[in-house]
């Protein structure tokens, strides 16, 4: 029973240590505040975000941790543990909202029309392209989590919730996830307005914009409306509108279309022993 209680203890204080870690993350990121890089007409956003994940990672036992043995033994193996069901918590009052955004917006869903509604179809490509790429590489379950969609809150919700973030389907997704805030947003900021000597109307690019992710959509479009300023607000418009549908629909492709299909793929792809 002593044991029992010492082990309540010991984790208590783990999540207290993450939480105070936490807090001292999100002040520094929104101390730093949103930042921007100007090459040409491109404007590349650094959002608070993208500096909490990097604090994040080197405050971790396995790299700050090595050297600076204080920080070390705040934050251990047993603190990194616990993270992954403290991810799956704080993403709760995030399904939460998206949950909210359909009904209010229903009428603005169907005025949009085929086009914004289909997109998410898009997001297939990634399991035909990426599954058999990751598995040639040797990834396992992992491809699962980490190819079946572009792996934002929704994808981390989804997947935690069925296969356990502590899964290989979840370490995956969160592979994906950490690399898309810090490389994904600057891919997004420098690739939006290259369309446009492509050929492609800037209103298609403002809907491509739209990814299900607040941050990559900002910079997406930010960068598309420094280009044609004229259609400034139509661009963001139909990004921030691409992007709300993007969020829940996107949920549920992943749950009924992608899942399934990504599964159905690695079965029948052969793997490296």
């Amino acid at each position: 029973m002593q044991a029992v209680q010492q082990d309540e203890d010991d984790t208590r204080y783990s999540l207290a240590r993450v939480m105070l870690c936490v807090l001292f993350i999100v002040i520094i990121s929104e101390y730093i505040g949103e930042s921007k890089l100007q090459i040409g007409a491109t404007s590349i956003s650094f959002l608070p975000m993208l500096y909490a994940v990097i604090i994040g990672v080197l405050m971790t036992p396995n790299i700050l941790g090595k050297w600076i043995k204080p920080l070390g033994k705040f934050i251990g193996k047993k603190e990194i543990k616990i993270t992954g069901n403290v991810v799956m918590i704080s993403l709760l009052p995030l399904g939460v909202k998206y949950g909210t955004l359909v009904g209010p917006n229903i009428k603005e869903v169907i005025n949009a029309g085929p086009a914004l509604i289909l997109q998410e179809l898009g997001n297939l490509a990634s399991v035909f392209i990426a599954i058999p790429i990751a598995v040639m590489l040797g990834m396992k379950r992992e491809a699962i989590g980490a190819c079946s969609s572009i792996s934002r809150e929704p994808s981390l919700g989804v997947i935690g919730e069925k296969y356990g973030i502590d899964s290989p389907e979840g370490t995956g997704v969160l592979g994906t996830y950490l690399i898309g805030s810090t490389i994904g947003t600057i891919y997004f900021g420098v690739i939006s307005p290259l369309g446009l000597h492509l050929g492609l109307h800037p209103l298609s690019l403002a809907v491509a914009c739209g990814l299900g992710s607040g941050s990559m959509m900002a910079a997406a479009s930010a960068s598309l409306a420094a280009a044609v300023p004229e259609m400034s607000q139509q661009i963001l418009a139909f990004a921030a509108t691409s992007n709300m549908l993007a969020a829940f629909t996107g949920m549920y492709a992943l749950i009924f279309i992608a899942l399934p299909l990504s599964n159905f793929i690695y079965r029948i792809l052969p793997h490296k022993k």
